[in-house]
């Protein structure tokens, strides 16, 4: 039996997203992201369409690499001004019964203790439907507003984030006993002390001695999403993640990333194959393909080269400015993001990637290919990316909101369904339940559920 696909929407709470310059299109509504009426009608849409999730994006800092200013980013609406994205969880709950949120927060500049409680809350209003994407952060402008001179090394964020991890599972897997909760009104009991445990961690990034805000959610830890590629990266989300996000302009380098994200997952002794990859993409289609093509041809009018010049020398580390638009792009290490320029070096051996080339490919739907054509055409090349590199499904981007997200629920989705390769109705359950099919809690084998608190621990300490 094929498998089925899988649909997440790639958003952000901000004007302008993963394709720098659609903005200016006359029918993109994405200026609207301080209505609340335009989330709500988003969150309706997807549920119609029966995607697993929206995943909201999120920085702490402004593209500020390019031209070592923020004023392209300012000028151009890149990712600014941004707004936070979990405030937006609870009105998209509010009108939905299924969908699914996923919420990108940096842990390097949030306090896990603090951290853990919004997540528990966010768990609770949802009714178990709250994922967290993991993420360390890669914007300097996020480090040096939070009090430091700059980010932490690539690696070395990752050995906080290990500790992170750590912290936030004790205090939702292990603070609070299941039945602590007793709402006893005869007796006056509202929580029995005795099954409410301080965690007692003391490590090298982080003290947190006493228990855990809130009582247990309905899935305790949250969804755990991650979607870094680097060697430490994959070993993290080997670890952590029980879905992950790749991206990548061709299906080689997205298979060499399933390929090693699944290796990770194994050599952490876990099963690679319940671990959900989604492919990043942006579909664009219509009533026929003449009309695919036609709106392709309308959407790249829109495209801003600077404005992606901005973006990629953000996620890079790179100052672009500095370098011709007929210039090569040769892989270079930095301590941002370190897959964005190697998808492109590696996307195709044969092809020289220039500058301009780079812009202009970010500049519709971001690092991921874009799929054009009839419902037909578009669901053939779904199905040939989904069997060729072993991702679960994809995190679909947009050129115009809602447009491009109406016309994957209109056209797209029933011909999915039709071929048998498209759920036609939701799994009830939380979110774990709904992608993982096993209840809403973690498995047994994942590392939250083995850590270890003190079985006695001094009140004094608190």
């Amino acid at each position: 039996m094929a498998r089925q696909i899988r649909f997440n929407a790639f958003q952000m709470n901000t004007a302008g997203h993963q394709s720098p310059g659609l903005w200016r299109h006359p029918r993109d509504s994405s200026h609207r992201y301080t209505d609340p009426q335009h989330w709500i009608e988003l969150a309706q849409l997807l549920e119609r369409g029966l995607f697993d999730a929206v995943f909201l994006a999120d920085v702490l800092g402004v593209y500020d690499v390019y031209k070592q200013s923020h004023a392209t980013a300012l000028a151009r609406g890149v990712q600014v001004p941004l707004n936070d994205p979990l405030a937006l969880v609870p009105l998209m709950a509010g009108v939905t019964e299924h969908l699914g949120f996923g919420v990108t927060a940096a842990l390097t500049y949030e306090h896990p203790y603090t951290f853990a409680r919004r997540l528990s809350t966010l768990d609770h209003l949802t009714q178990g439907r709250i994922g967290w994407n993991i993420v360390t952060g890669y914007l300097d402008s996020a480090a040096r507003n939070l009090g430091q001179q700059r980010q932490l090394a690539h690696d070395e964020r990752y050995d906080l984030a290990d500790e992170y991890l750590e912290v936030v599972y004790k205090l939702w897997e292990k603070s609070w006993e299941d039945g602590a909760v007793l709402r006893d009104k005869a007796s006056g009991i509202y929580t029995d002390p005795a099954r409410v445990h301080p965690i007692g961690h003391e490590g090298r990034y982080y003290s947190v001695p006493g228990i855990h805000l809130s009582e247990p959610s309905p899935q305790r830890t949250p969804f755990l999403y991650q979607a870094g590629s680097s060697p430490r990266g994959n070993a993290f989300a080997g670890r952590h993640a029980e879905a992950a996000f790749v991206s990548g302009p061709g299906k080689g380098v997205v298979k060499g990333y399933v390929d090693k994200l699944r290796a990770a997952t194994a050599d952490a002794g876990r099963d690679p194959g319940a671990l959900l990859v989604y492919g990043q993409a942006l579909i664009i289609t219509g009533e026929s393909s003449e009309q695919a093509r036609e709106r392709h041809a309308e959407y790249l009018e829109h495209v801003d080269v600077e404005a992606a010049l901005a973006l990629l020398s953000g996620w890079t580390g790179v100052d672009f400015s500095r370098l011709p638009l007929d210039a090569t792009i040769d892989y270079i290490e930095s301590d941002a993001g370190r897959s964005a320029l190697a998808s492109f070096t590696t996307a195709d051996p044969g092809r020289q990637w220039t500058v301009r080339d780079a812009a202009r490919f970010i500049g519709l739907g971001g690092r991921g290919p874009v799929l054009t054509g009839a419902a037909s055409e578009v669901a053939d090349q779904l199905e040939d990316w989904l069997d060729s590199t072993g991702i679960n499904g994809f995190n679909l981007a947009f050129a115009v909101a809602h447009e491009s997200m109406r016309d994957v629920v209109d056209y797209i989705v029933p011909e999915l369904q039709r071929r048998g390769r498209y759920p036609t109705s939701y799994t009830p359950g939380t979110l774990r339940h709904k992608l993982a099919g096993r209840g809403p809690r973690l498995a047994a084998s994942h590392p939250a559920t083995q850590v270890v608190i003190p079985s006695h621990f001094s009140e004094e300490a608190l």
